[in-house]
């Protein structure tokens, strides 16, 4: 009888300190006022795209955490295939931040990457204090994503370049709420510590 698999994740670290969510990058962004919003991601897509090739070099996970968008038949791969492959208004954004093989995905079904999921679940295996959050919308999915993870004692970190919302006022005040409210660091992403953050890991 073959031994039990432990192994929840393929080519990802088995623990890490901190880990990545990227919120709904994944987009085709064709919903109805949708395009504020599109004009608002794209001069930030390629920070995502940088921050997140900074945590795969420091040995942090990523997390793709994305909307189902109402189609609960759909699964990440087909929804990844739609943004890539038809003429929608996110395959930009897509083309630039498809996922890699060692990348984790959550489908949600509400604004929170907590609500119905198994974000805990695969972050209490991964053994992970600190999130860093990214994507969009910023004042709303972002948003709620982090009042859940202050409230399970996350600490936060949220780029202030790397979360976009249908206007700069609407993000500002999201970002001055998570930073006031949520404890959050909201400094750009150029000022992450990245090796404090490995450090930790390898003390832990």
């Amino acid at each position: 009888m073959p031994a039990k698999n432990h192994d929840l994740h393929g080519n990802a670290p088995d623990k890490a300190e901190a880990a990545l969510l990227l919120i709904d990058v994944i987009n085709d962004l064709e919903f109805e006022g949708s395009q504020p919003l599109v004009e608002q991601v794209m001069p930030i897509a390629n920070n995502i795209a940088a921050l997140k090739r900074r945590a795969r070099q420091a040995g942090i996970p990523v997390v793709y955490v994305n909307d189902n968008f109402g189609r609960w038949q759909s699964d990440f791969s087909k929804l990844l295939a739609h943004c890539l492959e038809d003429d929608v208004r996110g395959r930009p954004l897509a083309q630039l931040l498809r996922p890699d093989d060692a990348d984790y995905f959550v489908l949600k079904p509400k604004h929170s990457g907590f609500f119905s999921t198994t974000l805990d679940t695969l972050l209490a295996y991964l053994k992970v204090k600190t999130l860093i959050l990214a994507g969009v919308a910023g004042n709303i999915c972002v948003l709620f994503t982090a009042q859940d993870a202050y409230m399970r004692d996350f600490h936060l970190i949220v780029p202030s370049d790397c979360i976009a919302s249908n206007t700069p006022e609407e993000n500002l005040y999201a970002l001055q709420h998570m930073h006031t409210v949520l404890q959050a660091d909201t400094r750009p992403s150029g000022a992450i510590d990245w090796d404090s953050l490995k450090q930790d890991e390898d003390q832990s």
